[in-house]
């Protein structure tokens, strides 16, 4: 009788080991993948793409065409600028001089705050020379188009690029500014001045 009573309780006491070994694995099992979509990471998009996309919707509008279609049908005069391909601060300065264009650490005399916003568009690009109008009474105006122009790609930049990374955003707005940049050089600045047609009025035989 005791022994039964020991195996009894040796066959009792194995199956609680079972059973907690079994409760021990049973812990460890993986948990199912989560199926909030808010957790599901953004679709690989490439830089190159991005760009290409934000400039078809600039399309008219952006800087390049508005110096192609608006400045350089015009009479213009050549300006060297050399502003860095580099990214570099761009600040419009009031002086006792008069208005100064900050490009780094050099420093531009501008005849009006006109020009110094004219020109404040291309030193953010990297140009080196570029064309001015001659007509000082449109450069206001032109100056605000570019401006707008300059706003609406850094908006789209952010737009197309939300919920990604900043190297990626950064990436796309470089190549922006890389290519308007390359547009603007292979257009060229005009003549270094002004070309006027001239008539030479020829006086009667007599």
């Amino acid at each position: 009788m005791k022994k039964q009573g020991s195996r009894g309780a040796g066959e009792q006491g194995s199956k609680g080991r079972r059973g907690d070994t079994g409760t021990r694995r049973s812990n460890t099992n993986p948990q199912p993948p989560t199926t909030d979509p808010s957790a599901q990471k953004a679709p690989l998009v490439k830089a190159e793409d991005i760009a290409a996309e934000i400039k078809r919707q600039l399309s008219d509008s952006s800087i390049e065409a508005i110096y192609r279609d608006r400045i350089l049908r015009e009479r213009t005069r050549q300006y060297q600028l050399r502003a860095p391909a580099r990214a570099a601060r761009v600040e419009i300065l009031h002086t006792l001089l008069g208005i100064e264009l900050k490009i780094g650490n050099r420093r531009l005399l501008c005849p009006d705050l006109a020009t110094a916003r004219y020109l404040s568009v291309f030193a953010r690009l990297g140009c080196d020379r570029v064309a001015v109008p001659y007509d000082i009474t449109q450069i206001s105006m032109i100056a605000d188009d570019l401006e707008s122009a300059w706003h609406r790609l850094a908006l789209l930049v952010e737009h197309f690029t939300a919920g990604r990374s900043e190297r990626l955003r950064s990436i796309v707005h470089r190549r922006l500014i890389a290519d308007a940049r390359a547009r603007i050089d292979e257009l060229g600045a005009g003549a270094k001045f002004p070309q006027f047609d001239q008539k030479t009025r020829q006086r009667p035989r007599q």
